[in-house]
């Protein structure tokens, strides 16, 4: 058993009835994921995926028992419907979406924090527990049971890290991918204090990237409080100066968000540095994870 999703995980789909949130709600319900319900405003009354559909969050509560949703929402109405979810009751969230405004996405944090919500995103894969379930868009064939966990701000290089690691068994807890814009619901060292006390997970492996201060941030958890053993990866070594990679976030400023200064953080705050993903499979042999 991982971390976030568990056997009480009860899962609504925000914007079920679209392309997407249909798509992705079969893959979750193939991966064992109680998927209890969704929501589109004036769909009500029909099934997806012989899941029901809600007119609002509070009415597919009521009716399911639900805590927790994931949205595949369009940006312009991701606010306002978080705020409903919250107020509905909910206390898991992801939200997969990209192009989020930021000023939106610092008002859901602050709101979140206020109610006591964990939720992940935006421009997230989600979360995934091997064997138990899926909350987002990650692909279950590449993910095994085990011990070690990841956290990354890329999607698909953490399907990079899982498959190496699966192709020399060595199994993964959960692993949560937390963002790849500049602003986030949730820091990097508030995912690793989740693991350091998850009795299932033996070690992490943090996939960071070039921009932003997460994984320096992270660092002095690291230093003070992680008991556990800790890789880390950085992507974007010859990202140039001032040029966004990808996503929102990855963009080297100045001297701040560059591999060399998040690699020395790491270093000094006793975290292994991966130099390529490959290498995981060393660092899993020598500490015998599984």
């Amino acid at each position: 058993m991982g971390i976030l999703i568990d056997d009480s995980t009860r899962v609504i789909v925000q914007g079920i009835t679209g392309r997407i949130g249909s798509t992705q709600t079969h893959w979750m319900l193939e991966c064992g994921t109680k998927v209890v319900g969704g929501v589109t405003p004036g769909k009500g009354g029909s099934t997806v995926e012989g899941v029901p559909v809600f007119d609002s969050v509070q009415e597919a509560v009521k009716e399911t028992g639900a805590n927790a949703s994931v949205f595949f929402v369009p940006a312009a109405f991701v606010l306002d419907a978080f705020l409903e979810t919250i107020d509905a009751g909910i206390k898991l969230i992801v939200i997969v979406p990209e192009h989020i405004p930021v000023k939106d996405v610092i008002r859901m944090r602050d709101y979140a924090a206020q109610k006591g919500v964990f939720a992940l995103g935006p421009t997230t894969p989600g979360i995934l527990v091997p064997g138990k379930g899926k909350m987002g868009i990650m692909p279950t064939s590449l993910f095994a049971p085990g011990r070690v966990g990841i956290i990354s701000r890329s999607g698909t290089l953490s399907y990079e890290f899982a498959g190496i690691l699966s192709e020399c068994n060595v199994g993964q807890s959960t692993v949560i991918g937390m963002g790849a814009d500049p602003v986030v619901l949730r820091n990097l060292a508030d995912i690793l204090e989740l693991f350091e006390e998850d009795e299932n997970t033996d070690a992490v492996i943090i996939v960071g990237e070039v921009g932003g201060e997460q994984e320096e941030k992270a660092a002095g958890f690291i230093s003070r409080k992680m008991t556990k053993p800790v890789a880390a990866y950085i992507a974007g070594r010859y990202s140039p100066q001032g040029k966004r990679m990808g996503h929102a976030g990855a963009i080297v400023r100045g001297s701040s968000g560059t591999v060399e200064g998040k690699h020395d953080a790491m270093r000094a705050a006793g975290a292994e540095v991966l130099e390529s993903p490959i290498q995981a499979t060393d660092w899993a042999r020598k500490h015998k994870l599984r």
